[in-house]
């Protein structure tokens, strides 16, 4: 069924109520209006994967190209008009993360380059703590043990043996904590976070607060000042569906001089293209954390993208996933032998739904589910299968088809 005709059944209230339908349509005509021409998968192909590398919208294919035929025929004669283009895309990030000002974005590498920033840059003592979970990314686990030659310990709070993973989070800070350090949604599992009882909790006892939002930023509403973060990293290339090789760290202003820097160069400098000054100091916006020249390939592309989603509305984009992920459990939880590892509970679901079959292997539901097309991951000790707004209805029911007939 082709995406247009699918809008209307996919895009509902929680609660079901139509009495608003002059609005509702209104919705239904934009976002349709704007999906049927960005998504052309190869024919056959079913991508429930976005929690891992995404597919480019078209109008992102369109500006990489477009970026670099200009390259070829006109080299950088028109970087004033690039460097307009980084500009809005620090914007783009600033709404989609609810920063207070651009100036508290940086655009880095990766997730793990950000975390290094911090990891890194902060004057550790000996006897200090981190503390993350027994379920994070090893991008938000190695970076932190590897402090522990400067006589910093990592305490794995266990998400599964407590209450909820916040108390269990709580529950192993103490005096010596100086950070906290989690996903905001686990990679594995799908778990979301309650990141602003969290980071009351931090900012109320002076203990830094360190997000790794990469499952979370262009699929989940993100709002740093709400949660009280500190820090906050993301890739691009999972949820905002853009390019590999381009993130955003966000950090407080109030803790920017606080973080030691660790690389230096032209870019990071406060007098910014002024290159015969010999005296120097670092910029004191994010920019600090720039030191050489920007990926500016990465930045069309990952500007193209967040417009597709900043258009549609992040709202909008949380809903459809959410109505996606349903789906996926009521057709998983009909079929026998199958068990939906994910937290279930609305306040903890995101767009990763993870299950496992009792009768076979992890290896062999995989193996068929890509047989035929379905571009999946064996992660968290299951199949995780993880929609994006976009993704048709059709192809989530002939998804659920194949796994009855595994």
């Amino acid at each position: 069924m082709p995406i247009l005709s699918e809008l209307e059944n996919q895009i509902t209230p929680h609660n079901g109520d139509r009495t608003e339908d002059c609005q509702d349509r209104y919705l239904f005509d934009r976002m349709a209006n704007m999906i049927e021409p960005e998504f052309s998968l190869e024919k056959g192909l079913i991508h429930l994967n976005h929690a891992a590398v995404s597919p480019w919208p078209r109008r992102t294919v369109e500006a990489v190209k477009a970026f670099a035929e200009e390259n070829g025929i006109r080299g950088s004669l028109g970087y004033p008009r690039w460097l307009k283009t980084e500009e809005q895309l620090r914007e783009q990030l600033r709404k989609l993360i609810h920063a207070p000002a651009i100036e508290d974005i940086a655009l880095v590498k990766n997730t793990s380059e950000a975390l290094s920033f911090v990891a890194y840059g902060l004057d550790w003592q000996a006897g200090d703590s981190v503390v993350i979970t027994d379920q994070e990314f090893p991008s938000n686990r190695v970076v932190w043990e590897s402090l522990q030659d400067q006589g910093v310990s990592v305490r794995k709070a266990r998400l599964n043996q407590h209450v909820s993973p916040e108390e269990a989070i709580m529950a192993e800070t103490d005096d010596s904590t100086r950070l906290v350090a989690i996903s905001s949604v686990q990679y594995a599992s799908g778990l979301k976070m309650d990141l602003a009882r969290i980071g009351r909790f931090c900012r109320k006892r002076k203990i830094l607060f360190c997000v790794d939002a990469i499952q979370s930023v262009g699929a989940l509403p993100m709002d740093v000042q709400a949660i009280h973060a500190d820090f906050l990293a993301a890739d691009g290339h999972k949820w905002m569906l853009g390019p590999e090789g381009l993130g955003v760290f966000y950090c407080r202003s109030e803790i920017r001089p606080c973080l030691k820097l660790t690389q230096y160069g032209w870019h990071m400098l406060e007098a910014l293209g002024e290159f015969d000054r010999q005296e120097w100091k670092a910029a004191e916006s994010a920019r600090r954390f720039e030191c050489g020249s920007p990926n500016m390939l990465g930045v069309h592309g990952l500007h193209a993208s967040l417009s597709l989603l900043l258009d549609i509305g992040i709202p909008v984009v949380e809903e459809a996933i959410r109505q996606r992920v349903d789906r996926l459990v009521t057709g998983l939880q009909a079929i026998p032998d199958i068990e939906i590892l994910s937290d279930l509970r609305p306040d903890r679901r995101s767009g990763i739904l993870t299950f496992h079959h009792h009768r076979l292997s992890d290896a062999t539901v995989h193996e068929a589910l890509s047989r035929r097309g379905v571009f999946c991951a064996r992660r968290g000790g299951g199949i995780r299968l993880s929609p994006h707004f976009y993704t048709p209805l059709e192809a989530i029911d002939r998804t659920l088809k194949w796994v009855t007939e595994c």
